[in-house]
Order: structure tokens, then sequence, then C-alpha cells
């Protein structure tokens, strides 16, 4: 599942809250109108606007706020993967209301709806007007950005193999590190495996250097920062399945706070953060990234579930 992150259509939504339609748990085919509709509310203007499930690319799924007299002003609040359950987008729509400061919203583009979530290699609906195809070893993530290996020079007599990354609007690339990829795919693999092919193409070559992109990878290898697609995953299933509010999960892993009253519930920002849900700071970006030690602490005691089963890696 994807997120994403800029000013929504309002800062603050109405107390009228979210209303959920009849159809609470959308159909993969729900498309446009009273099918795909999840809710609606009032804006700090007072206009009405609906929050709905659009039909994405390969079974996947847009949860998108839109006006709702002109179904303009398209804001994207998720993008969820084909296997995921229908019951995510209501998940998703009650945690973007609750988010009064809308962090992580932006406009829908064309590119969201070819985008494949967590950017599968080679998995990408094609664009009709694309003058080439892309070669079969660069990758795609969600926002139409391209990487791939490529050998760039340097200071010394030979050049570098780096993982680089092209815009999709802008010609020329930029080298990018290796853990930068695997964080705009939400994905070890493919980078991973390409990178370790290449390596052993251009260990006993002495015309590339191969020291920087090495050490990323034993980097990458070595950390105890990994991603948290997994467990955000999981976690939103478990809400989902076995009516477990965020606030309950939160309290398990020991994260509780008092309101003036004393009244105790769970640091739901907090869970919000590692899960990847909520940027770190104002008008930051949902990380992709948390320590080993908060997964299995948010897996066992907050999901009740082995950290393994949560791991990418």
């Amino acid at each position: 599942m994807t997120t994403t992150a800029s000013p929504p259509p309002s800062a603050t939504r109405q107390a009228t809250g979210l209303q959920r339609s009849s159809t609470a748990h959308p159909s993969r085919d729900s498309g446009c109108g009273t099918h795909g509709l999840l809710g609606c509310y009032l804006d700090a203007d007072a206009r009405q606007r609906q929050l709905v499930a659009l039909p994405g690319a390969r079974g996947s799924v847009l949860v998108v706020d839109r006006d709702a007299n002109t179904l303009g002003d398209r804001r994207l609040v998720a993008h969820l993967a084909a296997d995921e359950p229908p019951e995510n987008a209501v998940l998703m729509c009650e945690h973007y209301r609750r988010d009064t400061a809308g962090h992580w919203c932006r406009h829908v583009t064309a590119e969201d709806l070819r985008a494949i979530p967590f950017g599968e290699v080679d998995e990408q609906d094609p664009d009709p007007e694309a003058e080439a195809p892309v070669s079969p070893t660069a990758l795609t993530d969600r926002r139409g950005w391209t990487y791939r290996l490529e050998l760039c020079p340097t200071d010394m007599s030979i050049p570098e193999l780096r993982w680089h990354r092209r815009s999709p609007t802008v010609d020329g690339s930029e080298p990018v590190g290796m853990r930068e990829v695997i964080a705009s795919l939400e994905s070890y693999e493919p980078a991973r495996t390409l990178t370790s092919r290449a390596l052993a193409l251009h260990r006993a070559d002495p015309e590339v250097s191969t020291a920087m992109l090495r050490t990323e990878q034993a980097r990458v290898e070595r950390s105890e920062i990994v991603l948290n697609r997994g467990l955000r995953r999981a976690a939103l299933a478990v809400a989902a399945t076995q009516d477990l509010s965020m606030s309950e999960i939160a309290m398990r892993c020991g994260k509780i706070r008092c309101d003036s009253r004393g009244k105790a519930s769970g640091e739901t920002s907090w869970l919000a953060r590692r899960l990847g849900l909520a940027p770190e700071g104002r008008g930051g970006t949902p990380t992709p990234w948390i320590h080993t030690d908060v997964l299995a602490l948010i897996a066992r005691r907050g999901l009740g579930i082995s950290p393994h089963e949560v791991e990418l890696g």
C-alpha cells in the first residue's frame, strides 16, 4: 500500500465526519459512482466532498478524495495493492479523516492510474505515448521515477558502477544509493538481486570500479533499519479482521497517553509514524523504514504475530 504527502484540499474536516455508504467494502471493479463510494464530509469551506475507491492498474485500488459536485480536485489518499483486503480502503479513509493536518494527500496524476503499488519491476501498464520501452533492468516506483545500474565517470581513470535515478519529466540521471532505491520501491527485490548480479559480473573487471556499490550493498544487508511495508499491511489487516483499533494496538505496545481527565488511550500518532502512515514531522513524508526492535515490539505485543511474518528481507 502506498500513501502520499502534501497539503489536503482543506486543513480541517467539519464535524459531520465520515458518513459510510451502504457499500462499506468496495469491490475491485467498483469504479466511479455509488458502488465505489466510501463516505463523504464537508470541508472547511462547507463544500461537499467524497471518499471513493477507484480501480487502478492490475487490480489495485485508488482511494481518492474528490469534490462531490464536480468529481474533480482529486486527491490520492492511498493506493492499495490487488492482494489487500477491501476493508483496508475503509481503514485508510478513517485514518485520513482523523488526520486533520492531512499530510499524506496529494493530487491524483495520470501515472497513478498506471502504477503498481510498491513498484514491481516490468509490471507497469504501458504508456501508449511512450517513445521507447524501458530496459528490463530498469525499476519504476509509484511516482514514475526509474532506477537502473549505470556506469558514471569519476575522478579516477575508470568509471564507477552505481544506481541512477531518472525523472519521468526531466532528461538526464543522477546517482543514488542502493538504500534510496529500495526505499522508493518499498521492496528489497529485485534491486538486491540486480546489484548482486552486477557485482559478480564485474568482480574481476579492472576497467570498472564497484567499491561504492559493494559498500552500499553491505550496509543494506547489515542494517537494523528495515522496511515497514509488511508490518503496515499486517496491522491494517488485523485491525480490519479482529476489530482492533490503532489505539489498542499502541496501548499493547506500551505507548499510552492520558487526557486532562485522566482517560488513557494509545498513542496512535506514534503507531502511524512507525507504520509509515504518517510523516515524522510537519511537512515531511511517511518513512518506509522501521528499526527491527520496534518492528518486533509492534508485531509481538501489538498484533500478536511473529516478527518473521512481516519482515520483507
